[in-house]
């Protein structure tokens, strides 16, 4: 089997990661060797790969899917988004500037350059390549100068497949609208649809799975269940509800639970990161916004953000300051992560994300933070806690003042972070996917809390459980999705297929 296809759908969240990763761990299996790609992704939510660039956390996981090492190449524009109007602009990993959605319109020609040549790059040395688009191809007012969507798959030639959410209702409609919305070149790449998240009998969408294809004359390949274990890495903060628990809480193995509270910062980064602790038997993980919701946590995890300082505004004007304090001086446990570790600091000089120069921090950590204008994209080894512990850097921040405070983490005798009293602290993402050092910060968060009847699962391995995911995922795409029609897809690209008699031309 040799070729391509490019997953679309019909909104953010529609299930375009999944289905790519799902369809990546399934041709694995089969012995193809396969390669995901997003030629641009906008997502906080990032990983450091082995050569030392940044992706979208979502095509790290596509790239496990594929047995693969992340790499720059499955992800070679990322957009991280730092303000209401501007975002960070990464290209094959390394950050070039920021841009506004009207100025990176005319960077979108060189960087059409860039994605379509590293695309060629792996489908010369992969059999398949999967490619996920971005938001949605029915947002005709970017079409113009379009890299992640039909722009892609007209200049590649990719046949497209659609996945829409039923879970949020109207999947019908915004099927049909996707394609009824395109002009006649990009409608004739659209080859089938996928419906994604049903919960009940599927034979009852039969009568309108029938009537969408009667309308388009484009089949609909398979309906995907709605399944519970399908939680670990999200594609973006938005698949966390404010004040929504994270995961499927299971009993404790003692007789006490552990309630965690992470503060949903308007621009979260690495949200991932606590899926960890949201693995845990007897740990219950919940994002929270309000200050309200603090006094009844036992730990309080601050996590990473893409502006420190505006959310460190956003957490004074909320109050949430006052309750991190109290909390702290109740001796209650508050681990504190990249941009959440820095808003502890004394001071905060950041010319860089912000322009805000020096504004005061928490003052919870004897410690000053300045920002370089080169990032930091490390995956560091050390010991932590007791046990051995990788992780990755992605931070502007960096300490250039630290009190007598110890470390958490030791590097080869450099200290990093701060473990003082109630408050764990690193810039290290990823920390908490160690699963001794997760069950020794769980001891002391415990006994911080007076949790003293919580005890940690001594068997919990979050690698695992995340391979498990996709290998549940191959195994939706094998049982539910007509697999054969997927083949010929990849293998002879995109049909002849009808044009809508309801098109309206877009110009």
């Amino acid at each position: 089997m040799r070729g391509a296809l490019l997953v679309a759908g019909t909104s953010s969240d529609a299930g375009k990661s999944v289905l790519v990763a799902g369809l990546c761990r399934w041709l694995a299996r089969r012995g193809v060797r396969v390669a995901p790609f997003k030629a641009q992704n906008m997502s906080n939510n990032s990983a450091v790969t082995p050569e030392g660039g940044e992706i979208g956390r979502a095509q790290a996981m596509q790239a496990a899917a594929c047995w693969l090492v992340p790499s720059v190449r499955f992800n070679p524009v990322l957009l991280k988004p730092g303000a209401d109007h501007s975002s960070q602009v990464v290209v094959l990993g390394e950050a070039v500037g920021h841009a506004t959605a009207l100025s990176y319109r005319e960077r979108r020609t060189a960087l059409h350059d860039v994605v379509l040549s590293t695309l060629d790059g792996l489908r010369a040395e992969f059999d398949v390549v999967v490619c996920e688009g971005a938001g949605s191809p029915a947002e005709v007012n970017l079409r113009a100068g379009d890299i992640a969507n039909l722009g892609l798959a007209r200049a590649a030639n990719l046949p497209v497949l659609v996945v829409g959410d039923i879970d949020r209702g109207g999947v019908l409609a915004h099927l049909f609208g996707t394609l009824a919305i395109l002009d006649p070149a990009d409608q004739a790449l659209i080859s089938a649809f996928v419906v994604n998240k049903f919960r009940g009998d599927a034979t009852l969408l039969g009568p309108g799975l029938r009537r969408l294809t009667e309308l388009t004359g484009r089949p609909v390949l398979g309906v995907l269940p709605w399944h519970p274990d399908l939680w670990l890495e999200a594609e973006d903060s938005l698949s966390y509800a404010a004040d929504g628990v994270v995961g499927r809480p299971t009993p404790p193995v003692g007789a006490q639970w552990l309630r965690v509270a992470v503060v949903r910062l308007p621009r979260i980064s690495n949200a991932t990161d606590v899926e960890a602790l949201a693995c845990e038997p007897g740990v219950s993980v919940r994002f929270v916004t309000d200050p309200s919701r603090l006094p009844d946590a036992d730990l309080v995890v601050l996590p990473g953000t893409k502006s420190t300082v505006d959310d460190l505004r956003w957490l004074r004007d909320r109050g949430l300051d006052h309750a991190l304090a109290t909390h702290v001086r109740a001796g209650r446990p508050l681990l504190a992560i990249c941009g959440g570790y820095q808003m502890l600091a004394r001071t905060i000089t950041d010319d860089v994300e912000s322009a805000a120069g020096t504004v005061p921090g928490l003052g919870l950590l004897d410690l000053d933070v300045t920002f370089a204008r080169t990032k930091t994209l490390a995956r560091p080894a050390g010991t932590a806690l007791g046990e051995p512990v990788t992780g990755y850097e992605i931070h502007h921040g960096v300490v250039t003042r630290r009190g007598d405070q110890p470390p958490l983490v030791d590097v080869d005798g450099e200290p990093e972070g701060a473990l003082t009293g109630p408050i764990a602290a690193t810039h290290w993402h990823g920390l908490l996917d160690n699963d001794a050092f997760r069950r020794a910060l769980l001891t002391w968060a415990a006994d911080h809390a007076g949790r003293h009847g919580f005890t940690p699962a001594p068997d919990t391995r979050v690698a695992d459980l995340r391979d498990a995911q996709l290998d549940l995922l191959a195994d939706l795409v094998a049982d539910h999705l007509d697999t054969d029609a997927v083949t010929r897809l990849v293998e002879h690209g995109a049909p002849a297929l009808p044009t809508l008699s309801v098109q309206r031309q877009v110009q």
